[in-house]
């Protein structure tokens, strides 16, 4: 019981000194807006997101290699999920997720996800044809995730996630790498405390190239036709650092309240508070979850100021249906994220996880 009790005290100490140093030291304003690929800041996840992103300490499975990749560590034996959101409310922009983990070995857990954002049909305009009617062009941007974790001992777990991101625009393209890692720290008697943290988005700068960067100029004077390709500015990824802690109520067998309390250190935006809740009940056939979150950042309620759509509230549930001797679940999950003057965004998927 002593024992149990000093590593409680000292992950509380170890939570306290990591978040306070990285308050202190992270976030820059002065670049809000300056990184490219921000849809890698989108989670796809409805369960997770549902609880504002929250539960870097606490999300499993699948979903966590959004959120800190080591708790891909706690996948059971095999988990299949597909989301989908309608991004920006009714912006006619969609968010298409879907992924698989396996468990391969007693420690090792390793998963394949997409995620795709289509931005619809978007009509082509020229100098000539300032009205369009020539066709029309479908931007998408994409992020293929790998993921691997590992249960180093029965309190420490890690993770890593490669990606390979890819946007076009029309005839233009950009391609890039990225990576995750992350770790989680597991204590008290009945494993109810948690530790996380996460570097996401670590990659070398991404470029636009192609076709659409080269366009003819006619020279009246001479009669000269030439090709001028003009040159695409590099841009650097929104890299970011997530720290969290978690604490499970367990009021009996079948009932827990989880309590996550999150921050996000951004490179090219403004800091981010977040705090989620997480209260499920389990039956003999079926298991029930209500979710909901919070994200505060600077300036969240001004509206000439607020840089980001994805602050503020949200909420969700999920409902399992549990088979077998094992208890495998078949499951739906939503959630709302109020994302201001551009609506609500709305994500719906499903499950199944296999034990």
């Amino acid at each position: 019981m002593k024992n149990s009790m000093n590593r409680i005290k000292s992950a509380f100490i170890l939570g306290a000194a990591i978040m306070s140093t990285v308050a202190v030291n992270a976030g820059n304003e002065d670049r809000v807006g300056s990184a490219g690929a921000s849809h890698m800041l989108v989670n796809p996840w409805a369960r997770s997101a549902a609880m504002g992103d929250a539960g870097i300490a606490s999300v499993n499975g699948l979903e966590a290699t959004f959120t800190n990749v080591a708790g891909l560590a706690f996948t059971d034996k095999t988990q299949i999920k597909f989301n989908y959101s309608n991004w920006m409310g009714q912006a006619g922009i969609s968010l298409n997720s879907a992924g698989i983990a396996q468990r391969i070995s007693e420690n090792d857990v390793i998963s394949v996800s997409v995620q795709s954002m289509n931005f619809g049909e978007i009509p082509i305009t020229t100098v000539d044809n300032p009205e369009g009617n020539i066709g029309y062009f479908s931007p998408r941007a994409n992020v293929f995730n790998v993921g691997y974790a590992r249960s180093f001992s029965s309190s420490i777990y890690g993770g890593i996630n490669f990606k390979v991101i890819s946007e076009n625009i029309s005839n233009l393209k950009a391609n890039g790498i990225a990576i995750d890692a992350g770790i989680r720290y597991v204590t008290g008697e009945q494993d109810q405390i948690k530790f996380g943290i996460a570097l996401k988005n670590v990659g070398p700068v991404m470029k636009y190239k192609g076709d659409g960067l080269a366009q003819q100029i006619n020279y009246l004077s001479t009669g000269i036709t030439a090709t001028l390709e003009e040159r695409s500015s590099s841009y650097e990824l929104p890299s970011l650092l997530n720290i969290g802690g978690s604490y499970d109520f367990i009021f009996d067998e079948s009932t827990k309240l989880t309590v996550d309390a999150g921050f996000t250190a951004n490179s090219f935006s403004s800091d981010q508070y977040r705090l989620g809740v997480n209260y499920g009940m389990a039956f003999e056939k079926a298991a029930f979850n209500v979710r909901a979150g919070y994200v505060y950042e600077k300036n969240i309620f001004s509206a000439e100021n607020r840089s980001n759509a994805l602050v503020g509230p949200s909420a969700g549930f999920s409902v399992d249906a549990l088979v077998g001797e094992n208890k495998s679940a078949l499951g739906i999950e939503y959630c709302a994220r109020f994302a201001g003057v551009f609506g609500v965004i709305h994500t719906i998927g499903a499950t199944i996880s296999l034990k």
